[in-house]
């Protein structure tokens, strides 16, 4: 069985060696003292998210802390070709709950994407108090899943703003119902960034569809099926993980 990881964004991890001690605290720490009753002689892993692993023993614990000395250190590098989910909002928390399964199978990094068919509007306050969710989630998911690196939760974008990401990545998929040629079929690139663009509910407005076309995005397919906006960007991003050998 793998051990716990927990995260502890900290400056200087990078440089952390074997024997030097840490203190896991705050909401990490609670959660390893008092949620999972972790004890002193048990180890664990923590990360920064960021490729830097340390794995631990805990040589000490209180209600809301581990005192920790490392005994082994790793650094995950970042893939080459990284996958990056275009999610449209969608209401019932489906957007969230395609965050949260992307994340724990590899997503590189998430995009919401503000459709013109998404029901659900973030603007304001409540936009940046649920990117902040979105962002929770995928910490929450990357620890369950063992990750190294926290996928980034990037800046909510229109249709324009779209396209211009269309513009500048290495290829973008658009996942859609009518397209014909199968995901499992395209010739990934062996570095850069593939966009995975995965629409709301009630499906692309033709307009939209039009204008990721016009910027070079490609329509594809999954199979026969038609997958909720909830699990069709996961299961694309895993079978670009087998195509791409991470999987």
């Amino acid at each position: 069985m793998t051990r716990p990881r927990f995260l502890l964004e900290v400056p200087g991890l990078g440089s952390v060696g074997i024997g030097a001690e840490l203190v896991l605290d705050g909401e990490e720490g609670r959660h390893a003292a008092a949620v999972r009753r972790i004890r002193p002689g048990e180890r664990i892993d923590v990360t920064d998210g960021a490729g830097r692993v340390a794995t631990c023993e805990v040589v000490g614990a209180e209600r809301d802390r581990l005192a920790l000395t490392v005994i082994g250190v790793a650094t995950v590098d970042p893939p080459r070709l990284r996958f990056v989910l275009v999610q449209a909002l969608a209401k019932g928390g489906r957007d969230e709950a395609a965050v949260e399964a992307a994340t724990e199978v590899g997503v590189d990094a998430v995009v919401p994407w503000q459709a013109a068919r998404s029901v659900v509007v973030w603007a304001g306050e409540r936009g940046e108090r649920s990117r902040r969710r979105w962002e929770a989630t995928a910490r929450a998911a990357a620890k369950q899943s063992r990750r190294a690196h926290l996928p980034e939760i990037r800046p909510t974008v229109d249709g324009a703003g779209l396209a211009r990401l269309v513009r500048a990545a290495t290829m973008t998929l658009v996942l859609h119902e009518d397209a014909t040629e199968p995901l499992t079929g395209v010739v990934l690139p062996e570095e850069g960034e593939v966009l995975l663009v995965v629409g709301p509910e009630g499906g692309l407005d033709p307009a939209e569809f039009d204008l990721l076309g016009a910027a070079g995005g490609r329509a594809v397919r999954l199979g026969s099926e038609v997958l909720r906006t909830s699990t069709a960007g996961p299961a694309a991003v895993v079978a670009l993980a087998v195509r791409s050998g991470r999987w």
